[in-house]
Order: structure tokens, then C-alpha cells, then sequence
């Protein structure tokens, strides 16, 4: 999508900072970072939000998880880390392209916001 950012920043149009990439998804770190480690991992192929999701999505949702366990051995998150899936603007999305935000390296309470 043209006017998509997180599109613009697969595409190389724009260059994050990258934590991980394979085939399937891009991880790049939040430039307002919530924990330590703050990284968002998004699908190459535009998905609007975790609603959209359908069951063909599968392997496309195995990555993201993939995803974050490498970021996870490579930041040394060994106590944990948190999965944050937003949808919609009354959740706090504010990009609508789906993405998961991976928090670790610190201490997370619960309940969350």
C-alpha cells in the first residue's frame, strides 16, 4: 500500500532499524521504546490488523512467532518477553498494517495498560 508505513519500510523505501528479517516478516526496533527491547514485527505481505487474519495466514503467523524467538536469543531475553497485538485505534493502533510489538529485557506487570 503507498501510503502505508510500515509497506515503506519492507520495501527499503525508508530504513528501520532492523532486528530481524527473513522471507515472510521484517522485526525493527520501536523508536519510542517501551522496554529494553521494543521490536515490532510485521508481515511483508500488507495485513490490515489481527482481524483480517484468516486461517491460510498460518505460516505467515508461525514466522512471527519464529521471529521473536530469535530476537529473543539474540537480545538474551531468557526470563521473557511479552507479545502485544493491537487492533484498532481504541487498542492504541495507530498503524494499520499488523504488527506484534516483542517487550523484554525488563520486568513486566500485569495487567498491562
Amino acid at each position: 500500500m503507498d501510503d502505508c508505513l510500515f509497506c515503506k519500510f519492507v520495501s527499503g523505501q525508508i530504513a528501520p532499524d532492523i532486528a530481524y528479517q527473513d522471507e515472510q516478516v521484517l522485526a525493527f526496533r520501536d523508536i519510542n521504546p517501551q522496554a529494553p527491547t521494543h521490536v515490532l514485527i510485521v508481515p511483508k505481505t500488507h495485513t490490515r490488523d489481527a482481524s483480517t487474519v484468516e486461517a491460510a495466514d498460518g505460516p505467515m503467523l508461525a514466522a512471527i512467532l519464529n521471529a521473536a524467538r530469535a530476537i529473543a536469543e539474540q537480545d538474551g531475553l531468557a526470563g521473557g518477553y511479552r507479545l502485544v497485538a493491537n487492533v484498532g485505534p481504541d487498542a492504541g493502533q495507530s498503524v494499520f498494517h499488523l504488527h506484534v510489538h516483542m517487550l523484554g529485557g525488563r520486568s513486566l506487570a500485569w495487567p498491562p495498560g
